[in-house]
């Protein structure tokens, strides 16, 4: 019996607002990881989004799948369906036929607006719970009506959990504002280290049409703009273009995306005017893959390269560690975590406001298993709904030599190091596993449970202006000696 296990009539029943947990995406593959990591503990309820989903309206019982998968008995997990992300009177409906005890609701806030207007009628019953997303400063002074329309933030990276609370505020912080850190997981059974697996060697013979490769750098993420992949080819290009000719032509880069995206570029154009193909090589997996298959191609790999403006946490970064293999990523968001940055202690760092990024390289030491690209350039992007938001570049050099550093390394050092990384995701310290997830999940939501009182129908509200923030801070961006040199002397 599983530690923790009740009864599935003594049991709360959840309310889960995310994407459809039969999703492959980030989101939805997140959303199953929790809902499987504690089907022993709660029962679950899914309004499973999707842009346009095509089983709309319809209702799924996966109960026995997940009785299958967690080798329990009387699990209890539904799916229903929906185009975006619900609505008011689906969710109405859903709390009256399941006696619902909380929800737990997931991505970006703009996704629940319409729950957000709910709120007070919700919170007069049961506690809403925000498994928060946020990919960079500056504070998003604009989420703090978003924040405050929850009684728990469980947050997916340090940052991510420093943000929301400065964003609340602390002189006008709640008691009931209660934000912990519950960081996104993999479970190291789906990803893993494969060694002599005839079935594994033959399906990579077949994907590298029988070539030999010393050295394989792998990107899986989606084609759009925020991730640059087309920097990771020229950053490919510019590593081999150090190398002698016949080294060069025996190095892969494999790029898991959309060929061509709308919301991104033309791949193929990009290798085709900026590569040679019998020295730069490039190969493309488009096909839609299983776990299994995904594993696959992270073995075959010998690090994991990743080169976006902003990132929540980089998920793909987690599953190839899980895999065993190293990763190259920008300093941002969760992949701070990842990276496990420390400090002159020795100890894993954490943010402030004093301290609100790692970005400007104040600590520089991290696991063994990672090459951080510190961002050399910092814009503000934005839109309507999201006014400001920091997209921090790297450089193409930087990357390359973080390549080169890799390639020098050798097999056997690169597979040591990233097996430590593996080792760290599933220590106690890390909690990265789909199972350290889920008992992060069980444990604050208990805690929520024995302390949550129901919001007062009308409650009187004295605004102290100087308690609400207004703006991120006076300097934005770290100011460097060297630029402050530099710009004195103008």
């Amino acid at each position: 019996m599983k530690q923790g296990y009740i009864p599935k009539d003594q049991r709360k029943n959840i309310l889960f607002l995310s994407d459809d947990i039969r999703l492959t995406s980030g989101v939805g593959c997140q959303a199953k990881n929790i809902v499987l990591n504690t089907a022993h503990r709660y029962n679950w309820v899914n309004i499973g989004g999707a842009v346009k989903h095509p089983e709309a309206g319809k209702a799924f019982d996966l109960s026995g799948e997940v009785n299958k998968i967690m080798d329990i008995s009387d699990s209890s997990v539904k799916v229903i369906p929906s185009d975006g992300y619900g609505n008011a009177f689906l969710l109405r409906q859903i709390m009256a036929q399941e006696k619902i005890d909380a929800i737990v609701h997931f991505t970006d806030p703009r996704y629940w607006i319409w729950l957000y207007k709910m709120e007070n009628e919700i919170r007069q019953q049961i506690p809403m719970v925000f498994y928060t997303i946020w990919d960079d400063l500056p504070y998003p002074i604009y989420n703090r009506t978003y924040y405050e329309s929850d009684d728990m933030h469980l947050c997916i990276s340090k940052q991510t959990k420093n943000i929301v609370k400065n964003v609340l505020g602390t002189e006008k912080q709640k008691e009931d504002w209660q934000v912990k850190y519950v960081p996104h997981g993999i479970d190291p059974k789906i990803f893993y280290p494969i060694i002599n697996d005839l079935e594994f060697e033959v399906w990579k013979e077949k994907f590298l049409e029988g070539e030999k490769y010393d050295f394989v750098v792998f990107y899986n993420s989606r084609n759009i703009r925020r991730k640059n992949a087309s920097d990771i080819i020229l950053s490919w290009k510019t590593f081999l273009d150090q190398l002698p000719i016949e080294k060069a032509k025996k190095c892969l880069l494999i790029m898991h995306t959309e060929l061509v995206s709308d919301h991104g570029t033309d791949l193929p154009a990009v290798v085709e005017n900026f590569c040679n193909p019998e020295i730069h090589k490039v190969k493309f997996s488009v096909n839609k893959l299983d776990e299994k298959e995904l594993n696959y191609l992270y073995n075959c790999s010998d690090a994991h390269m990743f080169m976006t403006d902003n990132e929540g946490w980089g998920l793909g970064l987690t599953e190839s560690l899980t895999a065993g293999r190293m990763i190259i990523a920008p300093v941002q968001g969760g992949m701070q975590d990842q990276m496990r940055f420390e400090d002159e202690n020795g100890d894993w760092i954490d943010f402030s406001t004093e301290h609100p990024s790692n970005a400007d390289g104040k600590y520089k030491k991290c696991g063994e298993w990672a090459l951080p690209l510190f961002p050399q350039t910092r814009s503000v992007k934005g839109s309507p709904l999201t006014p400001y938001i920091f997209a921090s570049q790297v450089k193409v050099e930087d990357a390359a030599i973080a390549l080169m550093k890799t390639y020098k390394m050798g097999s056997e050092e690169r597979t040591e190091r990233g097996l430590a990384g593996r080792e760290w995701l599933q220590s106690d310290e890390a909690r990265c596993t789909a199972e350290g997830m889920g008992k992060n999940f069980i444990d604050n939501l208990e805690v929520l449970f024995k302390n949550w009182k129901p919001r007062k129908r009308f409650e009187l509200i004295k605004v102290d202006e100087k308690a609400i923030p207004t703006k991120y801070n006076p300097n934005p961006i770290s100011l460097t000696p060297e630029f402050l040199k530099e710009i004195q002397s103008i």
